[in-house]
């Protein structure tokens, strides 16, 4: 027929269809009968732990610019849109696992979830907070990867997964990192947080500490191992927030998180002994992209797994909480990641080509100032989703009055997707303009005029 679109006759009739059941039903939300749900209400408390599954979710971080699930204001009809997308593939997923969810890294958007507040027992996985906390160590200079690291008695009293550690053997920063990444070792955990903090209580209330900065609302650690303890619990959502911040903050993790194989040398009083460290992350081997991350088990906390990967520029973090058996774990989680990667796609800008104005400053011993940015702004973009149809709007601030510093905000740039407001992004003097002074103001005049 001419003229028919068919595009938008499969659009008009899936809208029909969505009024129709939301007339029958009286609610304002989809929820599947299926195995996997994908609702999400309006005001709807993510707290509720019961649910099958949802679609589509918002990860607030003050340094990333996110969208939201909330069914009301600009991006309201968006993420309608998304949603129902997202709804139309993911009826197939079905997971047996008791608390799953997926992440994109950048903007820590959830793409999808179930049970994801649920409070579980972590296992080994409880060791990414503990790595964390050994690169943010790292990072201020309170160690170094050359330092050497004695282990206690009570470190090298450690059962379950270990490396035999003696009594005041000694082995550098590197190297336990690698025995804790590749071997999930318990006993060089302690030593660490030992190293660190002086005590292993005493990082433990670090790890609790970060937990809390980081948003991580249903967690609590007793220690920094994993091992069955009363009280010791953590969430699907907030195992992908630690990820998150370990992987985004600190990604050479992934020089020790991917190493199938490897091997250190035990130095004691007995002589030189090699001691083999083999990975339990079968993704490692077998997944394109993969980049780690943990493996965790217990006759309680089941079979669990933070697993990360990176394709095209996207991060992803598939957890999987509490899967009947270790082949459960890894197939659920290669099949989220799957999804993630064949339903989404990242947009990114780091203000590479944009032209930022220069804005005038009063009194100061320079007359305009440049801009910066000083992050990158990104948008998880679901199938279907046209990134050419991102535009940005950059605005200035009509003038400044010195002193100006480098951290002062100048202007921002809007991001719009189909005219509809996504994001912003702070844009910031590019360098510091001191207040003028006489001399300053008697050069200007013999500049402009002689």
């Amino acid at each position: 027929m001419r003229g028919f679109n068919y595009h938008w006759y499969k659009k008009a009739v899936a809208l029909l269809i969505v009024f129709m059941f939301f007339f029958q039903s009286g609610i304002g939300a989809y929820a599947s009968d299926t195995d996997v749900g994908n609702s999400v209400s309006a005001n709807k408390e993510k707290s509720n732990d019961t649910e099958d599954g949802k679609v589509m979710d918002t990860v607030n971080d003050a340094n990333v610019v996110t969208e939201t699930v909330e069914f009301t204001g600009p991006l309201a009809e968006q993420i309608r849109t998304d949603l129902e997308k997202a709804a139309e593939i993911v009826g197939d997923l079905t997971l047996t696992s008791e608390a799953v969810v997926l992440m994109e890294g950048s903007t820590g958007h959830i793409i999808y979830s179930k049970n994801e507040t649920k409070e579980l027992r972590p296992a080994s996985i409880t060791k990414i907070m503990t790595l964390l906390l050994i690169f943010d160590a790292l990072d201020s200079g309170q160690i170094k990867m050359t330092d050497q690291v004695s282990v206690s008695e009570h470190a090298a009293s450690m059962g379950g997964s270990q490396v035999f550690l003696e009594p005041f053997e000694t082995q550098d920063v590197d190297t336990m990192i690698k025995c804790i990444s590749i071997a999930s070792a318990n006993d060089a955990s302690v030593a660490m947080a030992e190293f660190i903090a002086g005590s292993e209580e005493a990082f433990v209330s670090k790890m609790n500490e970060k937990a809390k900065a980081l948003g991580m609302n249903h967690t609590n650690f007793v220690n920094c191992y994993g091992l069955d303890t009363d009280n010791h619990y953590t969430s699907a959502l907030d195992v992908a927030l630690m990820s998150r911040e370990l992987i985004m903050k600190h990604p050479e993790i992934s020089n020790y998180s991917t190493v199938w194989m490897d091997r250190f040398v035990h130095t004691t009083k007995r002589g030189q002994i090699e001691f083999g460290l083999n990975n339990t992350n079968k993704l490692i081997k077998s997944y394109q992209g993969i980049t780690g991350l943990k493996t965790g088990s217990t006759g309680l906390a089941k079979y669990c797994l933070s697993a990360t990967a990176r394709r095209d520029g996207m991060d992803l973090i598939a957890v999987i909480m509490a899967a009947p058996d270790t082949k459960t774990r890894f197939a659920e989680a290669a099949k989220l990641l799957n999804y993630g990667f064949a339903n989404c796609s990242i947009y990114t800008d780091n203000g590479e080509g944009l032209e930022i104005p220069e804005v005038a400053v009063k009194k100061g011993i320079e007359e305009t100032v440049g801009g910066k940015l000083d992050t990158k702004f990104s948008y998880l973009c679901m199938k279907g989703t046209n990134p050419a149809n991102i535009t940005k709007e950059v605005k200035m601030s009509e003038s400044l009055e010195a002193p100006v510093n480098i951290t002062d905000v100048i202007g921002e740039i809007t991001y719009y997707y189909d005219g509809k407001e996504i994001g912003k992004l702070s844009i910031t003097a590019a360098t510091p303009v001191g207040k003028a002074g006489y001399g300053d103001y008697f050069k200007r005049l013999v500049k402009k005029y002689f």
